[in-house]
This record gives C-alpha cells, sequence and structure tokens, in this order.
C-alpha cells in the first residue's frame, strides 16, 4: 500500500505561477520600476524568489524587494488572489485520506511563505498530516535528500511514499531518494516531455485524477531508480 502521498505546493495543489507574476510586478511597480515580462518569469519559474529577480528585474534592490514583499504577499491572501485551493483538490485530498493515506506537503517555499496554510483555521488543518519546508529541511529540491527529515520523522520509507509535483526538479528529487513520483500538469508550465523518464511513474492532467493514479501505482513495481542514482550535481530550490 502506498501510506503517504507527499505533495507539492505550487501548480500543484494550487495555481499560483500566473497569481506571483502579478504579485511580483505588483512589489517592482511601487519600487518605481519597469514590470517583468511573462516570459521571463516562466523561464526563472522554479527557483528562489531572491535568487530569481536579478533576472526578472536586472538591477532591483533586493533589500528592499524582500522588505515590501510580505505586505504585498498578506494583500493578496486577504484578497484570494493567492494560494487558492480548488473545491475539487479538497475533495481528492479527502478521499486520499479516507482511503487510509497520509498526505503531507514538501515545498521549497520559506516558513513564512507557507505559514498561512498551516494555521488551525486553514481547509488544510484537517486533510494535512504535515508540512515541510525551508524551515524544516536541510537540503532543497532537486536534492533527493530533502526527504530525509520527512521520511525520519514520519518513520516512512521511500517505498511507501508517492510524490505530487509539476517540475523536472521535484522529479529528480523524488526519483533520487527511491520514492514514486506523479507529474501534475494543470499549470501548463511544464510538458511530459521535459521530465526524464527514469523518475516518472505516472502523470495526470489535472489534481483530482492523482486519487485514481495512487491506486494504479499499488498494483505496479516500485519506484523507478534507488536512492542516489544519476543525483542532481547541485540544489536548485524553487519557490514552491
Amino acid at each position: 500500500m502506498i501510506r503517504a502521498v507527499v505533495v507539492d505546493v505550487d501548480d500543484t495543489l494550487c495555481l499560483t505561477e500566473a497569481a506571483s507574476f502579478d504579485l511580483e510586478n505588483d512589489v517592482l511597480e511601487r519600487m518605481g520600476r519597469p514590470p517583468m515580462s511573462r516570459a521571463v518569469h516562466l523561464s526563472t519559474w522554479g527557483e528562489v524568489l531572491l535568487d530569481a529577480m536579478p533576472h526578472r528585474s536586472p538591477g532591483v534592490d533586493l533589500d528592499r524587494f524582500a522588505a515590501l514583499f510580505p505586505d504585498v504577499h498578506r494583500e493578496y491572501l486577504a484578497a484570494g488572489r493567492l494560494d487558492v485551493i480548488p473545491p475539487e483538490n479538497l475533495a481528492a485530498l479527502d478521499q486520499l485520506v479516507e482511503q487510509g493515506r497520509t498526505v503531507l506537503l514538501l515545498t521549497s517555499r520559506t516558513e513564512t511563505e507557507v505559514a498561512h496554510m498551516l494555521a488551525p483555521d486553514h481547509v488544510l488543518a484537517t486533510r494535512v498530516s504535515a508540512a515541510y519546508h525551508q524551515g524544516n529541511t536541510r537540503y532543497r529540491k532537486p536534492d533527493p535528500r530533502v526527504f530525509d527529515e520527512l521520511l525520519a520523522e514520519t518513520g516512512l520509507a521511500a517505498a511507501d511514499c508517492v510524490y505530487v509535483g509539476d517540475s523536472p526538479g521535484d522529479a529528480l528529487a523524488a526519483g533520487g531518494a527511491g520514492i514514486r513520483f506523479i507529474a501534475c500538469l494543470q499549470s501548463g508550465v511544464r510538458r511530459l516531455d521535459e521530465f526524464d523518464p527514469r523518475y516518472v511513474t505516472g502523470s495526470v492532467e489535472t489534481f483530482p485524477e492523482v486519487v485514481a493514479a495512487v491506486a494504479g501505482l499499488e498494483a505496479r513495481p516500485g519506484p523507478p531508480a534507488e536512492r542516489g542514482a544519476a543525483p542532481p550535481s547541485a540544489p536548485s530550490p524553487r519557490a514552491g
């Protein structure tokens, strides 16, 4: 049995690239800077925010951007413009829990960026057992060691888990850790042919399809790679 379904946040559980593009341009506008193009944002999507911003807005004052970002982030959350989890995705999580599976989050977001999703009154509170982020993991995707704390703290084995994510880096991390991986293509940001097929054990067009995909994997052989097989040369963390 697959005991745990580990879920990425950005562009997997909720669609955030477009909202993040608007949010970051809002911050740039308040700094008196021109907006970035969508093409530039897409080409750097998946990088840590402050690592990506010099490419998205050359010459940007990173300290000022970092100081302004939290307030604008809160405004977007309060207005329902960011991190909106569709009802059908919540229903899928409910089905996974009803099947006896543990649902966990694993994201490259900072603790501050994910804190609101971990609040006791959030819609995920009764659905997600734990979350792993930059505040409680030592490594970042695509380094397979990003799963170290999750496996150690839960007592789960890699073979007990499946990771659902939207990026090739997600697949590399899971495959290198010996964890099965389902590519979620709903955002349209990535195509399946961009993923290394050695690390992909399934794919879905929409997140709710994960329920059937997980059930289907239980009848198949284990993960596509053993831990440590073709690990990435260097971590390349993403915002989500």
